[in-house]
């Protein structure tokens, strides 16, 4: 069967005619023409961002009862931004209307050469029932052996991990406590990188790929600085910053 064609048209651009898969879902192109002080890149990377869930299954819901779709929507289009400003060639893929399931998230761009699925993180039921909610903050982020390239994975990882360590956040230990339902093992402890082998975002994407928890919403406090824009933007720009380090050293 043909797939659906969408028109797009990027600013000062002619139209052109993307592939989209038949769902309510939109892809997003962002589309970074020149680096930092204007002199075009020898070769711009391509980012696939991901902004995780979707408006049938927004994943957690924040303190404030705020879905994290919302908080995954604002953090990807920062990241996208950045990116560009980095002189890199990014498409942000969200549901609109319908969710994309995770393993076709990759279908936005096949040809990308990272996969970053932006996050919030909740906590398990049986933590928020006991009131736990203020134990826990910070960021994770996963890669998975099941990835085809899982060693670039590990190192796009790495680059933004350093990064946001350096932009003043810390990585939270939960995901690695010792429960069912969590237990995923450290990767690097001081980076906050976990090997969650089963993430089917991750796991099925032709491209190295990573998935960044950027914090805890269920957590009052935690949510609150992560819903403020400078915030927003700090992260995105850290992040920005791991993946073009990474692509770097290509």
């Amino acid at each position: 069967m043909a797939r659906a064609l969408l028109p797009f048209r990027a600013p000062g651009l002619p139209a052109r005619v993307l592939p989209a898969p038949v769902l309510l879902a939109s892809v997003l192109l962002t589309l970074g023409l020149l680096a930092p002080g204007g002199a075009a890149p020898a070769r711009a990377a391509h980012v696939l961002v991901d902004a995780g869930h979707g408006p049938e299954h927004p994943g957690a819901a924040g303190a404030s009862g705020r879905p994290e779709y919302l908080y995954n929507r604002d953090l990807a289009a920062a990241l996208a931004r950045a990116l560009a400003a980095l002189g890199e060639r990014t498409t942000r893929v969200e549901g609109i209307g319908a969710d994309i399931p995770p393993d076709q998230r990759a279908a936005a761009a096949p040809d990308a050469d990272v996969l970053v699925s932006i996050h919030h993180d909740s906590i398990l039921a049986r933590y928020l029932q006991a009131g736990r909610q203020g134990e826990f903050a910070g960021y994770s982020i996963f890669v998975s052996r099941r990835n085809p390239h899982p060693a670039r994975s590990l190192r796009c990882a790495r680059r933004i991990g350093e990064r946001l360590r350096a932009a003043g956040e810390r990585p939270s230990n939960y995901h690695a406590e010792p429960v069912e339902g969590e237990n995923h093992p450290f990767v690097d402890r001081r980076l906050g990188i976990h090997r969650y082998d089963g993430l089917a975002v991750l796991r099925t994407a032709p491209m190295p790929a990573v998935l960044v928890e950027a914090g805890v919403i269920v957590n009052p406090a935690e949510e609150a600085r992560l819903g403020e824009p400078e915030t927003v933007a700090r992260l995105a720009r850290a992040i920005a910053r791991g993946v073009h380090a990474c692509l770097a050293e290509r």
